[in-house]
């Protein structure tokens, strides 16, 4: 399918005023440039051709999120940067969807405000980890399933794990890893109760407290390999211990429960593949996509995810996770997932595509999706930036969060014509 050039929406007069021209300006684009919920209104800047709205819109002192989103994983926006977006762009019953969806914070927040939650990640564990949470049991349910679990059948069939577990903790994981997997396999029908089990099992596994299974290591969403966790037990002259799995599974289950039952909202649609080629989700069907793909080279899924696809039965070496190591790969990525969001959203709708900066400071990304959406049927509209700190007088645009890594307060913002 071939696009006509689409030129950036005029938003902002000539760089030397920096004002927004009025009779161009859609609504949205009124209400980000005039935010003032934590403070000052919106700080505009102009970047060669990219126009820039700057200010506080969400921020961690404002109202905590749902304990249904306290599912660690790596790289995953605040539920609060989602809600933003759903809250004005969309109305109940519409459709959100997040293409590269992680632990499935877009489709949960979605769900949680009455939308339609779709996701999609081509990484098998995110449906694992986001499912579940859209339609929640009780936690006396819950208790119940447990009771039924053959605890005294497992075996340390994997003696390198006993880095991370005792003996009798890694009886126990194994004994309900193989029993979910031959009453609740991937592949067979879904069991909302023994689906809700291993989602929180697979959050409990590795940590660094005593509410999770294993002897203190990294977070959660970081699991280090057996050889570099003898390193870590050695430098701390620690010894894993003893672990109530039952006990730790109930007690995150009231944990993410403690803010009551999920809405009721549409359907929900998760599937698992690659975010270009997405033929699960119909035509045109889509109101929002609040989404944020992998940054170049900077995270290894792969990598940190090992154990929980261990415990799940995923076969990490088959999950075909692109590190995209150049600019180029990764624009590419990008203009081929803007693509097929050109096919599934409907016209007037919206893209919230979050990026950073990466490599310290050196490659912004939002200018790469800038150049990625050229051409596409999409207004670009702006980039936000959610930032705390910042000055009039700086070049807002880069001003980072962190000394390293990515600032993942940058945004993207496209309306489907």
């Amino acid at each position: 399918m071939r696009y006509s050039t689409q030129n950036v929406l005029p938003l902002f007069e000539p760089v030397s005023t920096g004002s927004v021209s009025g009779g161009a300006v859609p609504s949205f684009a009124d209400l980000v440039r005039n935010f003032a919920e934590f403070g000052g209104t919106s700080v505009q800047a102009l970047e060669g051709s990219i126009p820039y709205l700057i200010n506080e819109f969400w921020t961690s002192g404002q109202r905590q999120a749902h304990s249904i989103h306290e599912v660690s994983y790596r790289a995953c926006f605040k539920p609060q940067l989602p809600e933003f977006f759903i809250k004005r762009l969309t109305k109940s019953g519409d459709a959100v969807y997040d293409p590269f969806m992680g632990r499935g914070t877009t489709p949960v927040q979605a769900a949680l405000m009455g939308r339609q939650p779709i996701g999609n990640d081509i990484n098998p564990l995110s449906v694992l980890l986001a499912n579940p949470r859209l339609a929640p049991p009780t936690i006396r349910e819950v208790a119940r399933r447990l009771d039924h679990v053959t605890w005294d059948k497992g075996e340390v069939d994997n003696p390198e794990l006993l880095a991370f577990y005792s003996p009798q903790t890694l009886r126990h994981i194994s004994a309900l890893r193989n029993w979910l997997i031959e009453r609740a396999p991937l592949d067979g029908m879904p069991d909302p109760i023994n689906d809700w089990i291993r989602m929180v099992a697979i959050n409990r596994l590795s940590g660094h407290s005593p509410g999770f299974f294993s002897v203190y290591t990294l977070p959660p969403n970081q699991a280090v390999s057996a050889q570099a966790q003898r390193k870590i037990n050695k430098k701390r002259g620690q010894t894993p211990q003893d672990r109530d799995v039952k006990k730790l599974i109930l007690k995150k289950t009231a944990a993410l429960l403690r803010d009551g039952p999920m809405s009721s909202h549409p359907p929900a649609l998760l599937t698992t593949g690659t975010a270009e080629f997405t033929p699960a989700i119909r035509s045109g069907s889509v109101h929002l996509v609040v989404t944020s793909p992998p940054f170049l080279d900077i995270v290894q899924y792969a990598e940190d995810n090992w154990l929980r696809s261990w415990f799940a039965g995923i076969d990490v070496a088959s999950v075909a996770i692109a590190h995209h190591r150049t600019e180029e790969g990764w624009q590419n990525m990008v203009r081929d997932t803007l693509k097929e969001l050109a096919r599934i959203v409907k016209p007037g709708g919206h893209v919230a595509f979050e990026v950073g900066e990466v490599r310290n400071g050196k490659v912004f990304l939002e200018r790469l999706v800038w150049a990625a959406a050229e051409g596409l049927p999409f207004d670009r509209l702006f980039v936000m930036v959610n930032q705390q700190e910042f000055t009039k007088t700086a070049n807002c645009w880069g001003v980072r969060n962190n000394s390293k890594g990515t600032n993942s307060n940058r945004i993207v913002v496209l309306r489907r014509f």
